[in-house]
């Protein structure tokens, strides 16, 4: 049983290591360059969101708070990628990195990926795909104990001998 216990928690591991890596190259060209944050590469998104179908109820947030907001949000959009993808790496505040992923993913769901008022029940989950997945694994770190393996903090409790 503890070997397939060990395995699920390398498995999982392997799965946080992987997102915060995708994570992390969304997040380095975006806080590196300018063309996300002052270069209005956010801007084309929001617009690109509302053109192709934000859900209803998002839109005017995105009209009338976000775009007002742009260049505030493109920054703190990239650096909160840039700090996800660390704690998902490193494994540093793991369940923190996750809420915020989880947040951060939902948000763009229901930005971008309705597929219309008359649309099939099922639709709504095929649209949503992109961002579904990742709000997932998301979902998983916050409650599996991500930082049982491959993390700092386990680490560094070995180093001290306080680890278990």
């Amino acid at each position: 049983m503890s070997e397939t216990i060990s395995a699920n928690t390398k498995a999982l591991a392997g799965l946080r290591i992987a997102v915060g890596t995708l994570f992390l190259i969304f997040g380095e060209y975006k806080v590196f360059g300018t063309q996300f944050t002052l270069g209005g590469g956010f801007q084309f998104w929001i617009h690109r969101f509302l053109e192709q179908g934000a859900y209803p109820f998002m839109t005017g947030v995105l009209k009338n708070f976000v775009l007002p907001h742009a260049t505030a949000i493109a920054f703190i959009v990239a650096y909160g990628e840039l700090a996800i993808g660390l704690g998902l790496v490193l494994g540093v505040l793991v369940h923190t990195a996750s809420i915020c992923g989880l947040v951060f993913m939902s948000i763009l769901l229901f930005s971008s990926n309705y597929p219309g008022a008359g649309a099939p029940f099922w639709q709504y989950f095929g649209a949503s795909l992109d961002h579904l997945v990742l709000a997932l694994c998301f979902a998983a770190f916050i409650c599996g104990d991500t930082e049982a393996t491959l993390s700092l903090p386990r680490y560094w409790k070995r180093w001290r001998g306080t680890a278990k």
